[in-house]
């Protein structure tokens, strides 16, 4: 009977299904400095962010076939040494795409009408200084009609685009490959539209848009460093929901000092998990604890995916 650990969970749902398949299911987690010992008792290990499957635990644990990534990057697993081994690794592109998109949507809303600040302002000062925090935010701006640059055109910088589009945004799209022509938007009411997209230079993109969402893989080096900032127009807004590390924070806290960019969003940082106060702190940062993927829907469609990969794989 072949067990599997989800060491950091799985959707009901997920479970269920496998658990239908004749497969044994355990969900409780391990401490990753035991995690050695205990996979000699399992097949298979499923993981999202927190647990880390590197050269000395697949050195360790001969007996594992198969390692599954609940999510899009794999930057927690030696993907290359496993299948080296022998192992199989697989992952969930595809899910939790929209959710990361909405988010970086959110972050964006509340950058242009500075929620940001005043949802921790509002509890001290609302009560005693209202007219003042009034006159404070009256100076938002609307995002339709302005130009978003999208660096990294996979899945969910794709689904960034249709929400992006649909809000009546141009969007300005970069990747080191080719990017589709059109996108095709699902409106409600089962309504299709195709819709045209520009192909930029990283140089226009970054001198051209009102606000930039980076959507890259994890990079030795970031994306967005000094030099790009002092290429990108004045005021611009970043968002940043794809990889820590891709955005050189120092560098962001300079630019957002000096005016260069009026805010940032951000769901993923250098040095998780325990993020630079300086950048938890600043008065024009929009932070979230790395929850792109964290919505009901998309952990569902995660678990289907990964139980569904898991059973073709063990019955083949």
């Amino acid at each position: 009977m072949v067990k599997i650990l989800a060491n950091d969970g799985i959707d009901p749902v997920g479970k269920v299904l496998l658990e239908k398949a004749g497969f044994v299911v355990d969900s409780n987690p391990i401490p990753q400095e035991n995690l050695a010992e205990a996979l000699t008792k399992y097949d298979a290990i499923t993981v999202r962010s927190t647990t880390k499957i590197r050269k000395e635990l697949i050195d360790a644990c001969p007996n594992i076939r198969l390692i599954g990534r609940g999510g899009v990057g794999m930057d927690n697993i030696d993907v290359a040494y496993a299948k080296s081994k022998g192992v199989t690794v697989v992952n969930t592109p595809a899910s939790s795409s929209l959710s990361v998109a909405e988010l970086v949507f959110a972050h964006l809303f509340g950058g242009v009408r500075f929620l940001y600040d005043s949802n921790r302002k509002m509890p001290v000062e609302g009560a005693i200084k209202f007219n003042d925090l009034k006159k404070s935010y009256a100076k938002g701006i609307e995002l339709r009609g302005k130009k978003i640059g999208i660096i990294g055109f996979g899945r969910i910088g794709r689904e960034t685009a249709k929400l992006a589009l649909g809000l009546g945004m141009e969007v300005l799209a970069f990747d080191l490959y080719k990017v589709p022509d059109q996108l095709e938007l699902q409106l409600a009411g089962n309504v299709q539209v195709n819709v045209s997209l520009k192909s930029v230079t990283m140089h226009d993109l970054l001198s051209q848009s009102d606000f930039i969402s980076l959507h890259v893989p994890f990079s030795e080096h970031p994306v967005l460093g000094e030099a790009e900032f002092k290429s990108m127009k004045m005021g611009v807004g970043i968002v940043n929901c794809s990889r820590g590390g891709t955005v050189d924070e120092r560098a962001l806290l300079d630019a957002l000092n000096s005016g260069k960019v009026s805010f940032a969003g951000l769901d993923v940082f250098e040095n998780e998990p325990t993020p630079h106060p300086d950048i938890l702190t600043h008065p024009r940062v929009s932070l979230t604890p790395h929850i792109g993927a964290s919505t009901n829907e998309a952990q569902e469609r995660v678990g289907v995916e990964l139980a569904n990969l898991i059973i073709h794989f063990f019955r083949k």
